[in-house]
């Protein structure tokens, strides 16, 4: 083995050595979910996140309410 090998292998096992102490913080994906949109209602797109939410439970309502009109119309077909 050369010295450049040696000190690749070298500079390689103190990189691994670096790494493994080190732990990941738990961080919980729905909580970080939360406080990224909410993040990101007070950032430079803010009024098209709040705009896309408004779309999105504009959406959820209509939903809702065309299977209620449904629900209505094979209740009175019976």
């Amino acid at each position: 083995m050369n010295a450049r090998t040696g000190a690749v292998l070298l500079a390689l096992l103190a990189a691994i050595a670096a790494g493994c102490g080190k732990k990941e913080p738990a961080v919980d994906p729905a909580t970080e979910r939360k406080q990224a949109l909410e993040r990101s209602k007070e950032g430079a797109f803010g009024t098209q996140v709040k705009a896309l939410e408004t779309a999105k439970g504009l959406g959820e309502d209509m939903d809702k309410k065309a299977r209620e009109s449904v629900d209505k119309a094979e209740q009175d077909a019976k």
